[in-house]
């Protein structure tokens, strides 16, 4: 059946098919079904309280939807002027984001949980759909995205209907369909920094059953941090996408919509400030190198200008067919991914060292379901799901020319002798273990590595309603998934001082060289064994173990090995319970238990280690005195190998929730309260000189979410939305900070909130005036729970942020505004991390400062 709607640009259409894309809204509002009017040609109820959306992938009123979900609609994205995902936290409290590192490594948490995306190893908890095509890196799904409908944040586990990576939620970004009324848009913005935007699409009939719609964007925009010692700018914008997209319907009961997309990020980021300068700040000033010492001014000094390059491309087609009660929907898509940036990891003027990376992703997904709509008190929706992904990765660790001196400043030499080339402590060390005269950090690379892994994933699904009673549902869903990786990694580490273990070396010293490896070790008698270790590990007797700190990149056991496959293969059923009831016609409660879902994560990096059940290290790393492992005992063992994690276990969530929806003329709110855990929730932390990828045992939060709109007057929208979140790690004993059982989560605010004021006044001439005010907020909360490296801290975070604008609409479709984002200029850091290569020292990221401008709008 096909329902018209008249709006600004005319008469839209849409087709309404069991088993679209989820929609859902934040807060009952006027403005919000006038919205859905438009945008999609949904009728509302004439209580236009009253908003039609799809959430579990059916048609419901938003009061019929059991799920806790938050939903910016395509109106709020453009008077907000919300770009991308990263804004998206200021109206969405149950949600965070943050830009590391890189303009492509951002984190996405719902109810606290989430996962980096600095490796494209670990995937995300939460799961990033654009038009029902699952986007497997965050890299993915950042490009600026014109014509928006609506982004809908789906809280908690997810993984019955959406499967893969879901564990923790889903945000999904729903782009508008062409339409058969010919219209569009065209935008132009300039603000501080000279950023400039430009936005448009355009849409419209090839003929009687063909649409099309073809939209594009440029966003480009000064930095607003400041490299002193290059005099260049960084944090910039500067990125631009485009997309086309055909609709196409050859019958009333058959739709394909084919939509190709390409975008690119080419952007210098991002501004690391210096919150503690350690011991090794005078290092840096010895061989002429700077620190930033305002965090807040956002100046910095580097070595160089660093870069990011990503192309983000793909297409998918999804095929709508109806015949009676019975619809199928099928999506099918196919996207490339590649990323590759150069990086100053020292974070100083000084030249330490450089770090490059090459990375690809190509992705296939296949979408097929089939939905009921029977009048009869039973339906149901079934479906299955395959994933086949191959990411590889170059990446290397380059030595700078001042990397040599840093570090023999560090290790004690006069500064003088060694900055006018006398003989040092590295030159001795050298000498005594016979490498070439200036080899030691003297090689153009540090390390150089190769990653590659291929990940199969497929997954049936499906769900039954049974309404035994008019507004009484039962919901039973399932969901049963197969994930299997295959992995390599390879690295050569250039270092030769790495290449030595200092425990091993003296043993060899101390026996005159009669022993020179395991098997001759371990064939001294005990007793002579054991007074070795103890004059090798004795720092006052074995001098060179002070000497560890600087072994940053040994020797790299290949995987795969005879004892490591690289391979993991997991399969999970997940689950959901739910009841719902509609009280009366303004009221509908539900009650659920589910359970999520995600795969095993792999550390591709140099710093993945093999498990501690595949190998152990002696006393100081020592290869001759480690216990027999499947390793040790293989013949493996390189020098300095150490335990870590290869990968991390799957992730299996669980939660309880009961909820409220309600929606009377001029007030509505929603309220969920819910008691979700993560066993095995995938940990990945920064230790200053790598990543340590752990299980943590159990972590848990309890909270609710509350969100309402009031309308006191034609014209006037209050919205006002809060989470309250109460975290706790259950069990997590093998955190890199220690056993972390039983402490609160740190980066988990109790407090989020978002309020918004919105007043469209309309003139007799038939002119509107829009203006808007919104407020976050996220209350005071400890950045992390220590460093690995600096250890305990009092690094805290307050988020207040107030943006503003104004709209000026007249009856020709042009629109003239003004807006500004973060108003009131408030500051906080991010996070915080262990300054690479530089002990005791600690350095963060600062928030973006206030920014503003004007916007000139046609729409037609």
């Amino acid at each position: 059946m096909r329902f018209n709607a008249s709006g600004r640009a005319g008469s839209y259409r849409f087709t309404l098919l069991a088993g679209a894309a989820v929609f859902a809204v934040t807060a009952p509002s006027v403005a919000v079904a006038q919205d859905m009017e438009e945008d999609t040609g949904l009728e509302a109820p004439e209580n236009s309280n009253q908003i039609i959306v799809t959430a579990s992938k059916r048609e419901q009123t938003l009061q019929e939807t059991p799920i806790s979900v938050s939903v910016t609609s395509g109106e709020t994205l453009e008077a907000a002027q919300i770009r991308d995902v990263l804004d998206l936290q200021s109206v969405t409290p149950s949600l965070r984001v943050s830009q590391l590192q890189t303009a492509s490594a951002s984190t996405f948490i719902i109810r606290g949980f989430g996962n980096g995306d600095n490796n494209f190893g670990i995937e995300p908890s939460v799961g990033v759909f654009i038009d029902g095509v699952f986007r497997s890196r965050s890299a993915g799904a950042l490009s600026d995205l014109p014509n928006v409908q609506r982004i809908e944040v789906l809280n908690g586990p997810q993984s019955t209907l959406f499967g893969k990576n879901a564990s923790a939620g889903v945000i999904s970004v729903v782009t508008r369909e062409p339409q058969f009324e010919f219209g569009g848009k065209v935008e132009a913005t300039y603000g501080n920094f000279n950023a400039v935007t430009l936005q448009g699409d355009v849409t419209g009939p090839l003929s009687d059953n063909i649409a099309f719609s073809i939209d594009g964007s440029y966003n480009r925009r000064d930095g607003y941090g400041y490299i002193v010692n290059l005099d260049e700018e960084i944090n910039d914008r500067n990125r631009w996408s485009t997309r086309g997209q055909l609709l196409i319907e050859p019958t009333p009961d058959l739709k394909i919509r084919a939509i190709a997309d390409y975008s690119e990020i080419n952007e210098v980021c991002c501004t690391v400030g210096n919150l503690v300068a350690g011991p090794t700040a005078p290092g840096i000033a010895a061989v002429g190198g700077q620190l930033p010492t305002d965090f807040f001014s956002r100046d910095v000094f580097l070595n160089f200008v660093p870069s990011n390059d990503v192309k983000n491309y793909g297409g998918s087609v999804q095929v709508d067919w109806a015949t009676g009660p019975i619809s199928v929907t099928s999506i099918t898509a196919y996207r490339e991914l590649k990323n590759e940036f150069l990086t100053d990891i020292d974070f100083s003027s000084a030249d330490i060292a450089t770090e490059t990376r090459a990375q690809d992703v190509e992705t296939f997904t296949q979408e097929l379901r089939i939905a009921s709509d029977f009048d009869g008190p039973i339906n149901f929706l079934v479906g299955a799901y395959y994933f086949d992904e191959a990411i590889s990765q170059d990446s290397a660790i380059q030595n700078g020319s001042q990397i040599r001196n840093f570090f023999e400043i560090l290790a004690g030499q006069n500064p003088v002798a060694v900055l006018t080339g006398q003989p040092t402590l590295f030159n001795q060390l050298e000498q005594s273990f016979g490498f070439p005269q200036e080899f030691i950090f003297n090689t153009p690379l540090l390390t150089s590595e190769t990653f590659a892994m291929e990940n199969t994933a497929w997954s049936v699904f499906g769900t039954i309603d049974f309404e035994p009673a008019d507004g009484l549902v039962f919901t039973v869903g399932g969901n049963y998934t197969d994930d299997s990786k295959d992995f390599a990694l390879s690295q050569t580490s250039f270092d030769p001082l790495a290449q030595v273990n200092f425990v091993d070396a003296f043993i060899v010293q101390a026996t005159g060289g009669a022993v020179t490896n395991r098997a001759a070790f371990q064939a001294l008698p005990a007793a002579n064994q054991q007074a070795l270790l103890a004059a090798a590990t004795n720092p006052a007797i074995n001098p060179l173990l002070g000497l560890a700190g600087f072994q940053f990149q040994p020797p790299f056991l290949a995987i795969p090995n005879s004892v490591e496959p690289g391979q993991t293969n997991d399969d999970k059923f997940t689950y959901l319970l739910r009841a719902a009831y509609q009280i009366s016609n303004e009221v509908n409660i539900y009650a659920s238990y589910s359970t999520g879902f995600k795969a095993s994560s792999i550390n591709l990096s140099r710093d993945s280690r093999p498990a501690n059940t595949d190998f152990l290290a002696g006393p100081g790393g020592s290869t001759f005195a480690a216990p027999s492992s499947p390793i040790i005992d293989a013949g493996l063992a390189v020098p300095n190998l150490a335990s870590g994690s290869r990968f991390a276990g799957p992730e299996e969530t669980k939660v309880y929730e009961i909820g409220i929806k309600a929606q009377w003329p001029g007030f509505g709110f929603n309220l969920a309260l819910f008691d979700q855990t993560i066993d095995g929730f995938q940990s990945f932390a920064f230790t200053g000189t790598g990543f340590a990828l752990r299980n943590a045992g159990s972590q848990s939060v309890k909270g609710f979410e509350f969100d309402a709109t009031i309308v006191p007057t034609d014209g006037l929208v209050l919205t006002f939305a809060a989470t309250h979140l109460d975290p706790l790690f259950d069990s997590f004993p093998g955190s890199v900070l220690g056993d972390l059982t039983g402490v609160r989560p740190a980066g988990i605010p109790s407090w989020a909130i978002a309020t918004s004021a919105t007043y469209n006044h309309e003139f007799d001439s038939g002119m509107e005036l829009l203006t808007r005010i919104d407020y976050n907020h996220e209350s005071n909360t400890a950045i992390n729970n220590g460093l690995p490296a600096f250890g305990p801290n009092n690094f805290r975070r307050e988020v207040n942020q107030v943006n503003a604008s104004i709209t000026l609409k007249m009856v020709n479709g042009l629109e003239v505004g003004a807006f500004a984002r973060n108003l009131l200029d408030d500051e906080f850091i991010t996070t915080v991390f262990d300054s690479v290569a530089q002990a005791g020292s600690v350095s963060g990221y600062p928030n973006q400062p206030r920014t503003y401008g004007g916007v000139v709008r046609f729409k037609f």
